[in-house]
């Protein structure tokens, strides 16, 4: 049961990574395969988006492939079967925010299914 729950986690945190990858990001097709269709977002911004909205930006160009995202104190714990909840903090080019995200695991593989950003000073 460790091991499987470790598993989850260790999938979980792989696949936030890859949605954290500026290359990734910029692809609207490599971020579809990431988001759960019933994906929501409450951004740092206050702004609620959903997977529709999120391929939107992701689409239009405005994501810059050389500006990486530094991660610390990624963790994650297992809710359920199959439900991975992640925390993590993060700098964006001095924008910094404490992250949580909620991973599902579906028929084609782990899913974003909730995140919330919540800036930090």
């Amino acid at each position: 049961m460790a091991d499987e729950s470790e598993r989850g986690v260790q999938a979980a945190i792989e696949a936030e990574r890859r949605l954290l990858d500026p290359a990734v990001r910029a692809s609207p097709s490599l971020v579809a395969e990431l988001l759960d269709p019933e994906f929501v977002e409450i951004g740092a911004s206050g702004r609620r988006w959903d997977a529709t909205s999120i391929l939107t930006v992701t689409s239009d160009g405005s994501v810059a492939p050389e500006a990486p995202v530094e991660v610390t104190e990624m963790s994650g714990a297992v809710l359920a079967p199959g439900i991975v909840h992640l925390t993590y903090f993060t700098d964006h080019s001095g924008r910094r925010a404490w992250r949580s995200s909620v991973w599902r695991l579906t028929d084609v593989g782990w899913r974003l299914y909730f995140h919330q950003g919540t800036l930090a000073s």
